[in-house]
């Protein structure tokens, strides 16, 4: 027989948990975007040896944007954070922290947030998170940590990617993904569309598989192998990707991880308003999507315009969605972001 103790404690630590995968009252109070003036078609990579029309079978990729010479990371993420910023009717006095998802900032040291704390003239504190493409949703969830706590109000959001300088032009197969953007959104505190305190992140989950993180690399970029003219000369600076087992690795843990935080919010895939996953192929959107048996109408793509812009992608997308007024109070947002370490993070959000 079970002790009324053990069965009060398996129920306190079962509702301990469901708050963990949660953070209510929190919002995104605002969002912004940018990218580059330089757009890159298919046809113009054909000087490289790559084929227009097997990028758009394989990937959906149409064109993407690469950044100028002139342009480092924190340069498209202040010109994301601006717009954020007005988006949201906040001053820059108001912000209270900010968080920057990245994997190629502008220096090892410092950081980009910090570089961009600067520019903005806040005086808060800053702090980069690389965790590759999912660097937006492990800033995200934070990010929300710090405002449910009280210990910020506000916290400013950025993904922000140059990837066009970390990947190798001569990986014909690789080059042709990825593209260049920064996309921000504010965390704010909420009490709930209604009143009730319901509005927020309803269920989250980050993950890592790091036995993997072979297969998505840049070998020589830290401690482990120091930069040397060799090395260069080598590629061994820039990305390196094995594209099949990243592929299949995405396609499984998308389905996993959505279904986990529909469950963990005891929702279904028919209570998901809109779909917005990491913007890296088309065909493992396609593949999730099928999966998960979603409606085309409840997924957003903008692949075929922008690449793969790693961290940048879900909070451009969101950008997207949000300036086209297409997000309403209520509505329940799953995002799910997957890239290098192998990661992932996935969340459902009231709006």
């Amino acid at each position: 027989m079970v002790s009324t103790f053990t069965r009060l404690d398996t129920e306190h630590r079962a509702q301990t948990a469901r708050q963990r995968e949660q953070v209510l009252g929190v919002r995104i109070a605002g969002t912004g975007s940018y990218v580059p003036d330089n757009i890159v078609r298919n046809e113009d990579l054909t000087a490289l040896g790559c084929d227009a029309d097997w990028i758009v079978q394989r990937t959906g990729i149409r064109e993407r944007r690469h950044a100028l010479p002139h342009q480092a990371t924190s340069d498209l993420a202040f010109e994301a954070a601006n717009r954020c910023l007005q988006n949201a009717e906040l001053e820059i006095d108001q912000i209270d922290l900010i968080i920057m998802g990245t994997m190629t900032p502008d220096y090892a040291a410092p950081n980009a947030s910090c570089l961009l704390q600067d520019r903005l003239g806040a005086e808060c504190g800053a702090l980069d998170i690389n965790a590759a493409c999912s660097g937006f949703m492990y800033s995200l969830i934070t990010a929300s940590q710090f405002v449910k706590t009280g210990c910020c109000r506000n916290v400013l959001v950025v993904g922000a990617d140059i990837m066009s300088h970390v990947v190798n032009p001569e990986d014909k197969k690789t080059y042709p993904l990825f593209g260049d953007a920064a996309g921000a959104v504010v965390v704010s505190p909420s009490i709930g569309n209604n009143g009730s305190g319901t509005q927020g992140i309803l269920s989250y989950c980050l993950g890592a598989d790091g036995d993997k993180g072979q297969h998505l690399k840049i070998p020589c970029s830290g401690s482990r192998e120091r930069l040397s003219v060799a090395a260069i000369e080598q590629g061994r600076h820039l990305l390196a990707m094995d594209g099949r087992p990243v592929f299949k690795w995405a396609v499984r843990k998308i389905g996993e991880s959505i279904r986990k935080v529909l469950n963990q919010a005891s929702l279904t895939t028919e209570d998901i308003d809109l779909l917005v996953l990491h913007q890296a192929n088309v065909r493992i959107i396609d593949a999730a999507v099928q999966d998960l048996e979603l409606p085309p109408e409840k997924v957003f793509v903008n692949l075929e315009k922008y690449g793969n812009t790693s961290a940048g992608s879900i909070p451009l997308a969101l950008d997207e969605i949000n300036r086209k007024g297409q997000l309403n109070a209520g509505d329940k947002v799953v995002l799910c972001g997957f890239g290098a370490g192998l990661t992932w993070g996935a969340c459902v959000i009231e709006w």
